[in-house]
């Protein structure tokens, strides 16, 4: 097979083979996508790769990573060629394809807390779900490489090759265990700020207090400057630590609402204009053949109205 067609385009076969497996994540999945042998695929890759003379997976142990030239190149031919498939009727429908499982990723907390739950009746469905938690900045960079579908972001991520829609607002609020909120002059705190707290510890779940800081700054108007009593990276921890009567912290009100309806937990501050994080559902474009990332994405988005 010539590299090229005969009036010196690019082989469109090869290009909807590459772009199957950009959007697959692995050679077996995106061969199944276009109803090829995985080693057709491979020299079909291999020779838009000699034509291109750029590297355009790397693999990974499971799949394959797309390069920036597979990215950018993805980019540029996904919606033409979409639009050919369904004259042309090349494709498959998705729908009546194995699907693989979707790689959602995101923070343990939101995970657990509001994504999981959400997701489950997917399952019954027959959606399968790989779920990866970590930071915001890390998980995007991977979302990039091809390693998820789906990024649950608290960071608003950069650059053109990723799409991202916001999905909800956290609210942080500031808060304790009864008995240490009994040590603390509630009035003055709101008259004179954080000096009220003095000798109160505090709990976090880095050691440079970045979610403490930035209640500091928004509400106080002035810089923190001391350290944490304890750190724990998880923010559920955190929780059950000031619940337990370590000290006060700064929380995401839907991760200790449970906590503050039992009482377990009391808000110390009530501010007009409390510190607000907005959330991200992030996606690569020219996932349309993937009716199950599809369907997860339109599931969070619509059931993030409620959180």
């Amino acid at each position: 097979m010539s590299d090229r067609d005969s009036d010196g385009s690019l082989d469109l076969n090869q290009l909807r083979t590459f772009l199957a497996v950009h959007r697959a994540g692995s050679i077996t999945a995106g061969a199944r996508l276009v109803g090829l042998s995985q080693p057709t695929v491979t020299a079909q890759l291999q020779a838009l790769e000699k034509r291109l003379e750029q590297r355009l997976f790397e693999r990974l142990p499971r799949g394959v990573a797309p390069t920036a030239a597979a990215a950018e190149l993805a980019a540029r031919i996904a919606e033409p060629l979409d639009a050919l498939n369904a004259v042309a009727g090349w494709s498959t429908p998705a729908e009546s394809l194995p699907q693989p499982p979707v790689r959602l990723a995101g923070p343990a907390e939101i995970l657990a807390v509001q994504a999981l739950p959400a997701l489950a009746s997917l399952v019954a469905r027959g959606v399968r779900l790989t779920v990866t938690a970590g930071l915001s900045e890390d998980l995007l960079a991977g979302l990039r490489a091809g390693q998820y579908d789906l990024v649950m972001s608290t960071v608003r991520p950069r650059g053109r090759t990723v799409v991202a829609e916001p999905l909800s607002d956290e609210e942080f609020v500031l808060v304790a265990a009864p008995a240490v909120a009994e040590r603390i002059d509630t009035e003055q705190l709101r008259a004179e700020g954080p000096a009220a707290l003095a000798g109160i510890p505090l709990v976090s779940y880095a050691a440079d207090l970045p979610i403490l800081r930035r209640y500091w700054r928004h509400v106080f108007g002035i810089r923190l400057t001391a350290e944490a009593a304890v750190v724990v990276s998880d923010l559920r921890a955190v929780a059950a630590a000031v619940a337990a009567g370590a000290g006060l912290s700064v929380l995401p009100r839907y991760l200790c609402a449970p906590q503050l309806d039992s009482g377990t937990l009391v808000t110390l501050l009530d501010p007009p204009d409390p510190p607000i994080n907005t959330g991200f559902l992030v996606r690569r474009p020219g996932t349309a053949p993937r009716p199950h990332v599809d369907l997860v994405h339109s599931h969070l988005r619509a059931v993030s109205r409620t959180w």
